[in-house]
């Protein structure tokens, strides 16, 4: 079976940088065994799979080890495909996925993702997590995501995981987000998943889910601008709205092709 493959990095208006993501459009679901060895072969955090249906657009997400629940980067990349590649006819994309119906708005040049609001409660810290951490936090928050907050940017720069220790924790579909208040931004962050091919993730736009809501109570704002600290860097433009949070981003398109199944 021949099918196209779109990779588009995402939360950047830059080639190289943000998170890279690889969307395949699909006109049936293939079997799950094929859906994971695709996204292992691409070899990026989140493969994307879609089947356009009209009014609603089914999309699943998949890392080269799991399916995920929800996936930011990937729906971005997803919706910047539909848009600017595939002559989608709207720019408002209403996705079905496992975490309901997220819809996705393109204005003003920018994805706009809506999602749900996860709020973290204050939590306590595994050993394995804190014992693989040179830094430990200020104070420990969990929801899908361990949040983990530190004094400052510089303390998020200048953190380091001891994967032999972090890869003994399983968080499936969850990891750790390390974060503080931003020098050029509201926040910061960076996120951890162990036992992943990729331990940091570029740019986690779900994670954001839980940072938008938290920094809005603690910082008295409901708009903020974010920054994820990565190697890749990336910027998200964030909107607490309660029960949902609205995440913007960039998208650029890297590559275009075809790969076959058998």
């Amino acid at each position: 079976m021949k099918l196209e493959l779109y990779q588009i990095d995402t939360f950047t208006d830059e080639l190289f940088r943000g998170n890279s993501a690889c969307v395949v459009p699909l006109k049936s679901w293939l079997p799950d065994e094929i859906l994971i060895k695709i996204a292992r072969e691409n070899a990026v955090a989140e493969t994307a799979f879609f089947i356009d249906k009209g009014k609603e657009i089914q999309l699943r997400w998949f890392t080269p080890e799991i399916e995920m629940d929800l996936c930011g980067h990937a729906t971005l990349a997803t919706a910047h495909c539909l848009l600017s590649i595939l002559n989608y006819p709207n720019k408002e994309m209403v996705f079905d996925t496992k975490s309901g119906k997220l819809t996705v708005t393109f204005r003003d040049n920018l994805y706009y993702l809506d999602f749900p609001s996860r709020m973290p409660e204050a939590s306590s810290l595994p050993d394995i997590i804190a014992k693989s951490l040179n830094i430990q936090p200020r104070e420990v928050f969990k929801s899908r995501d361990y949040l983990l907050v530190y004094d400052s940017e510089d303390d998020i720069k200048n953190i380091k995981i001891e994967r032999p220790i972090f890869d003994l924790i399983n968080l499936d579909p969850g990891g750790v987000i390390v974060t503080a208040k931003g020098i050029n931004s509201d926040f910061v962050s960076r996120y951890f998943t162990p036992q992943a091919t990729i331990l940091e993730d570029p740019v986690t736009g779900s994670a954001h889910c839980s940072l938008i809501p938290f920094w809005a109570e603690r910082l008295s704002k409901q708009n903020l601008s974010a920054i994820q600290l990565s190697e890749r860097c990336g910027k998200l433009y964030c909107e607490n709205q309660n029960e949902r949070v609205i995440i913007g981003g960039k998208a650029k398109t890297y590559f275009m092709g075809y790969f076959w199944t058998e």
